[in-house]
């Protein structure tokens, strides 16, 4: 466990607000590569995106053993610390949970705080003791394990935006409290909402980039830690991937010459 243990806090000390480490999400070996080749201290795997390459959709749809082995895939490729999106764990229990991420190489993970088949977020207090479960079972473990603690309330929270956002503080505050090292406001986008998450959230913070969202430099300036892009780069790959066969159906070149 003692590669596993210095891998997970080298990723926990990237994680620093007003100087994020950026996660462009990898979805196999291939992709991983890339990220580390392009200088990227991490790779993080994104649910959607390695499940739709299995041939699956992403909200545990996955079976559990694919989605360790797709992980296992990447960090057999790079050298660099992964850190896993497991969702909400798969039905596995903290200590399996924690287990087969180690034996896979992960040294981080996402855990949401949503059902995956309803979108009901889960009560706060039971996803606390959860997150405090794998705490636990990861200190058992020795392996130092990095969890990023999911917030749903600006997908599936109701109320007003400011309801949202209390919401949102005080499903980070006790998740940070239960033993999460980051949390993952997920599709918080407006600048003073992300601010205030950044200051009042008594932890690091995640944010994922998609369009809308302040450019990374402003991320950085609002004092976010953490920067990821979940499916965002696979889709974009795919619609990349789409127009060159389009091409090619009509017959057409799809490397033209500049």
């Amino acid at each position: 466990m003692a590669d596993i243990h210095d891998k997970a806090a080298a990723l926990r000390a990237l994680h620093v607000p007003g100087d994020p480490v950026v996660l462009p999400n990898a979805w196999d070996a291939a992709s991983a590569r890339a990220v580390e080749a392009a200088g990227f201290p991490a790779v993080a795997t994104g649910s959607a995106a390695v499940a739709a390459v299995l041939g699956y959709e992403d909200g545990h749809d996955t079976p559990v053993d694919e989605m360790f082995a797709a992980v296992a895939r990447i960090t057999r490729t790079v050298t660099v610390p992964v850190t896993a999106d497991v969702e909400r764990g798969y039905g596995l229990e903290p200590a399996e949970l924690v287990e087969r991420l180690a034996a896979a190489g992960a040294v981080g993970c996402n855990l949401e705080d949503s059902d995956p088949a309803t979108g009901a977020l889960i009560d706060p207090g039971e996803q606390a003791d959860f997150l405090a479960a794998v705490r636990a079972a990861a200190a058992e473990a020795g392996t130092g394990l990095v969890i990023n603690a999911r917030v749903d309330t600006f997908i599936h929270g109701s109320g007003t935006p400011g309801e949202r956002l209390a919401e949102a503080l005080d499903r980070g505050g006790r998740y940070l409290k239960a033993g999460a090292d980051c949390v993952y406001p997920i599709l918080a986008s407006d600048p003073e909402v992300i601010g205030t998450l950044a200051r009042e959230i008594g932890g690091p913070i995640n944010v994922l980039f998609r369009p809308g969202v302040p450019a990374i430099r402003d991320l950085a300036a609002l004092g976010v830690a953490r920067v990821s892009f979940g499916p965002g780069i696979h889709r974009a790959a795919q619609a990349f991937t789409a127009r060159m066969l389009d091409t090619i159906a009509r017959g057409d070149d799809p490397f033209p010459t500049a």
